[in-house]
C-alpha cells in the first residue's frame, strides 16, 4: 500500500510542477509510451529465463501487500518450537517422529495455523527435526547444512527483485533510444514550420522524461520493496536454526527459544517477559 502512496506522490510532484508552466497534454505522446513500454517488456523477457519471469510476476503482488512476518507470527513460531522441544525433552526424540513426518495432520503443528501455512518453513523445520531424530549428524554438521540451505533460499528469493532492478537501471537508456528515434523523425521534417518542429522535438524529449521517471520513480522503488520483503522472509529460517542448534547443544527449551527471540528485528521482537508469559499462557 505504501508503494502506491509513493507512486501518487511522485506523479503529483512531477506532473504538478510541470503543469505550473505548461500543459499536461504536451506529455501525451502515445508513440513514446508504446515505444518505451515495448523496450521495457522486451528487455525484461530477453534478460531472464522462465523461472525468473514467473517469480517476478508473483513478486509484484508481494510488493503491494503488508508484511506477514509480524510479531504474532514470530510468537507463534517460538511457541511451536518451545512445545516441540519440550515434548522431546519429556518424551524423547522419537515422540515427534509422527509430527515431523505428517505435519499437516499433527496436533502440534496444526495448533499454530499461521506457521503451518508457511510450507517452506515447515519443511525446513521438519527436515532438521528429522535429522535430530535420526541422530546421525552433530550440531556442527547441521549448522553448516542449515547455513547453506538458508543461503540458497536467500539467493533464489532475490532473483526476482534483482531482475526488476536491472531492467529499471536500463530504463533511462531506453528513454534515450525512444528520444533519438523521435529526433530522427524530426530531422526528416526540417521543411516544416518552426512551431511544428518544436512540437516534434518536445514529443521526442518525452521519451527521455519517461525513461528517467519510470526508472527512479517506479521500477526502482518496486524492486526495493520486493527486496525488503524477501530479506524479511529469511528471518524465520534463522529463528528455527538458532533454536534447534541451542537445543542440540543441551539448552533447555525455555533458553533455546530465547536464542531465537534474540535474532528477531527489534520491531517484531517480544520482550523476555512477554514471551515467557505467552509460553505460560499457551502451556496452561
Amino acid at each position: 500500500m505504501l508503494l502506491l502512496v509513493g507512486y501518487v506522490i511522485i506523479l503529483a510532484a512531477a506532473l504538478g510542477s510541470f503543469a505550473v508552466h505548461g500543459s499536461i497534454l504536451a506529455l501525451w505522446v502515445p508513440a513514446e509510451y508504446v515505444g518505451i513500454m515495448g523496450l521495457l517488456v522486451g528487455g525484461f523477457i530477453a534478460s531472464n529465463g522462465p523461472k525468473v519471469l514467473k517469480s517476478s510476476i508473483a513478486a509484484l503482488g508481494l510488493a503491494l501487500k503488508g508484511s506477514k512476518y509480524t510479531r504474532d507470527l514470530y510468537v507463534d513460531l517460538l511457541s511451536l518450537l518451545y512445545e516441540t522441544l519440550a515434548k522431546v525433552r519429556k518424551e524423547g526424540l522419537m515422540s515427534i517422529e509422527n509430527d515431523v513426518e505428517n505435519p499437516e495432520s499433527s496436533p502440534l503443528f496444526t495448533k499454530y495455523p499461521s506457521v503451518a501455512a508457511e510450507h517452506h518453513l515447515i519443511e525446513f523445520m521438519c527436515d532438521y527435526l528429522r535429522m535430530m531424530v535420526g541422530g546421525n549428524l552433530n550440531a556442527f554438521e547441521i549448522e553448516s547444512l542449515m547455513d547453506m540451505e538458508i543461503e540458497t533460499h536467500h539467493e533464489e528469493a532475490h532473483q526476482a527483485p534483482h531482475a526488476i532492478d536491472e531492467i529499471g537501471q536500463a530504463m533511462p537508456a531506453f528513454g534515450i533510444v525512444v528520444c533519438v528515434l523521435g529526433v530522427v523523425n524530426t530531422m526528416g521534417s526540417v521543411g516544416e514550420p518552426p512551431a511544428v518542429l518544436g512540437k516534434m522535438v518536445a514529443g521526442a524529449l518525452v521519451g527521455t522524461f519517461l525513461g528517467i521517471l519510470l526508472s527512479y520513480g517506479f521500477v526502482g522503488p518496486l524492486a526495493s520493496q520486493i527486496k525488503q520483503k524477501v530479506t524479511e522472509s529469511s528471518k524465520v529460517f534463522q529463528v528455527v536454526k538458532v533454536v534447534l542448534l541451542a537445543s542440540m547443544n543441551g539448552y533447555a527449551p525455555q533458553i533455546a527459544v530465547e536464542f531465537g527471540r534474540k535474532v528477531l528485528y527489534s520491531t517484531e521482537r517480544p520482550t523476555f517477559l512477554e514471551l515467557e508469559q505467552e509460553l505460560k499462557n499457551r502451556k496452561g
